[in-house]
């Protein structure tokens, strides 16, 4: 696969589509399978709370995981990504019902580097509360 966003294209400020992404109690489970991550603050409501949480939490690696989504969507291709990192500022909390969270990730150019690749600064929140700070992307254009 290759970008489908040419660089030529893109101007600083260029606003990614933003997107939502749910989490339920069985999201973390099946996340707790795929990685191994079986730390009980990730299903066991018990347990989070007598740690001082206020409920189950996500996986940090999961919400980094959906916040990139809007990248890759973006560009069409997983592979342009050539750095990604965040700093992790807020749990996101995943009450027992139905509904669970919800992570909202908005994304920008933020600059247009010189070797074909642009920095996206990424947003993502839940519960009104920005979860990730810092969450940057190098992404490699057409």
């Amino acid at each position: 696969m290759t970008a489908k966003i040419a660089y030529d294209a893109v101007e600083v400020g260029t606003a990614l589509p933003p997107q939502s992404f749910p989490v339920t109690r069985a999201t973390l489970v099946r996340y707790a399978g795929a990685s191994g991550d079986f730390n009980p603050i990730h299903w066991n409501e018990k347990f989070a709370k007598e740690v001082g949480l206020p409920d189950v939490i996500a996986h940090g690696m999961f919400t980094m995981a959906e916040a990139i989504r809007v990248v890759t969507d973006w560009v069409g291709d997983p592979g342009a990504v050539v750095e990604y990192g965040v700093r992790f500022t807020k749990p996101v909390v995943v009450p027992n019902d139905e509904e669970g969270a919800l992570i909202e990730v908005s994304g920008k150019v933020a600059a247009k580097l010189n070797d074909g690749t642009v920095r996206v600064d990424l947003t993502a929140t839940s519960g009104g509360q920005k979860v990730l700070g810092m969450s940057r992307a190098v992404v490699r254009l057409a």
